[in-house]
């Protein structure tokens, strides 16, 4: 999908940063290979299952460690119960430029809950991330509203789009409901939110079909990869 008017970097919340079309699309391609692979060594993707019941219309699979509704481990123990995949250095890296990225806009994406930012107190270039969510979204899949928790770490979420635009809806740390604000996330789009926006409440109501751009590798659908520092030891 061709646009004719350039959509413009955003400070969504304070630390909560929208860059569209971070990723070229050489660097697309390269994302949507990497997650193929991932999928395939892993065995395939997965619907998560909720503690009441309910199976996610999302499929997963991670790197670094197993993330299952709502904690982490090293092995898939909702699952078949092989160790996950390794997380890889060429992704820390890309994330740690999407963090600087993110925060060359707004200074407020690596600094600490709950603390003043102190420019010089952060530096992008010791964000650790050691895990990776690999999120796909197929027809009709949708993601509610959750603040991710099962970290440690204040460090900020790197979120990286490819394939069809979504409909991105931010929220507050405070609960589930408004205020919100729905940014439309799209092909090669970056989304990183740390600082005060760290634990916000986010989901994703809508993919909208056939948005992506031609040349990908995919016949419809998206992938969003969630890079995230877990602080977590073992």
């Amino acid at each position: 999908m061709t646009r004719l008017v350039p959509r413009e970097p955003e400070a969504v919340a304070p630390g909560a940063v929208h860059l569209p079309e971070w990723l070229d699309l050489d660097g697309q391609r390269h994302l949507v290979s990497a997650c193929t692979t991932w999928v395939a060594q892993a065995g395939g993707l997965r619907a998560p299952r909720m503690p009441r019941g309910g199976i996610m219309s999302v499929q997963i699979t991670c790197l670094g460690w197993h993330w299952y509704p709502y904690r982490y481990s090293r092995t898939v123990d909702d699952g078949d119960g092989r160790r996950v995949a390794p997380f890889p250095e060429w992704l820390g890296q890309l994330s740690r430029q999407a963090v600087a990225s993110a925060r060359a806009l707004d200074g407020a994406v690596a600094g600490v809950e709950g603390e003043e930012h102190d420019e010089g107190a952060v530096d992008p270039a010791g964000f650790e991330p050691d895990v990776a969510l690999v999120n796909w979204y197929g027809p009709g899949a949708r993601m509610g509203m959750h603040a991710d928790r099962e970290e440690t770490s204040p460090a900020p979420v790197v979120s990286l789009s490819v394939g069809d635009t979504c409909v991105f809806r931010f929220g507050n740390s405070a609960s589930r409901g408004r205020p919100w604000t729905d940014v439309e996330l799209g092909s090669g789009d970056l989304f990183v939110f740390g600082g005060p926006s760290r634990r916000a409440f986010h989901g994703v109501p809508r993919v909208v079909p056939g948005t992506a751009p031609a040349g990908l590798g995919l016949e419809g659908g998206r992938f969003n990869v969630t890079v995230r520092q877990t602080g977590l030891s073992g």
